[in-house]
């Protein structure tokens, strides 16, 4: 029971760490650009993937093709947050991802994402 009571401590101290993500593909370089506000939730893309679930059908298609071993997961930046005041992580972390976005181009033949 003791245990138990320390797991659930652990997890309530542990940091939800926001940011923005990229999945390449190793053979043809073509790159997806997300981003999350919780890198835990890396292992849930992974998993849709590896279900044929994605809603992204190029990068699914691919993962069918190509195989996971050919994908990389990378975290490109990690969302700063303010210690104290109001932050808006929603928007914060559309603004990093559009950086990210623009820097990368991952359009058309460069990857996976769609022009918005």
């Amino acid at each position: 029971m003791e245990r138990k009571r320390e797991l659930k401590q652990q997890f309530k101290e542990m940091k939800i760490e926001a940011g923005v993500y990229e999945i390449k593909n190793t053979i043809n370089q073509k790159i997806f650009i997300g981003s999350t506000r919780n890198f835990k939730t890396l292992n849930g893309r992974k998993f849709e993937l590896e279900a044929g679930s994605s809603t992204n059908k190029a990068l699914q298609k691919e993962w069918n093709e190509f195989g996971k071993e050919a994908f990389q997961f990378t975290i490109l930046e990690h969302l700063k947050k303010p210690e104290t005041g109001f932050f808006d992580e929603k928007r914060a972390l559309q603004k990093l991802e559009g950086k990210w976005l623009a820097e990368k181009q991952p359009y058309g033949e460069k990857g996976y994402n769609g022009l918005k």
